[in-house]
């Protein structure tokens, strides 16, 4: 599918900030609101958009935050399905958020949270490392996030604003 300036526009809006209203959308694009629903009706019917989302910040309010891990996977793709197959059987874990198709050393990045270090420890010994095509993994806990998705994680505020790429 290919996307027309119009709905680009849109969805780099609605990127930055999934709660615009969609009056909102359409003074900022020039459009009416009816267009605008229509054309967030029609990329949400072709999976244009999967969703939406918040970014938050666990470590507000919270001292059980949860523990979060980026694995680096080595695997032995299948004949006929590549790596396709072995990452599905990984992304239906309900502990894992992310997989990627890498290149570099490593084949697969996987994104999981948990509670503890354990029990992310616990998952890639006991869950990720027992399936057939996995031949190494390698984990990397998150101390502590300082930007996500273009927003800054950070007390002073006028670090928190959403920066926006030209």
């Amino acid at each position: 599918m290919d996307l027309d300036s119009t709905e680009r526009e849109l969805l780099q809006l609605i990127e930055k900030n999934g709660r615009l209203e969609t009056a909102t959308i359409a003074k900022l694009m020039g459009i009416t609101e009816d267009e605008t629903k229509q054309i967030l009706e029609k990329l949400e019917n072709e999976k244009v958009i999967l969703g939406y989302s918040a970014i938050i910040d666990w470590t507000k309010g919270t001292e059980d935050g949860a523990v979060t891990a980026m694995i680096d996977v080595k695997v032995t793709p299948k004949r006929g399905v590549g790596f396709d197959k072995v990452a599905e059987r990984i992304y239906r874990f309900p502990e894992v958020k992310a997989v990627y198709l890498m290149s570099g050393v490593y084949d697969l990045s996987v994104s999981i949270e948990g509670k503890t270090m354990a029990e992310v420890g616990r998952f890639v010994s006991e869950k990720l490392s027992t399936i057939d095509s996995v031949i190494s993994t390698t984990t990397h806990f998150i101390l502590k996030k300082y930007k996500h998705d273009g927003l800054v994680f950070s007390d002073n505020d006028e670090d928190k604003r959403i920066v926006v790429s030209p």
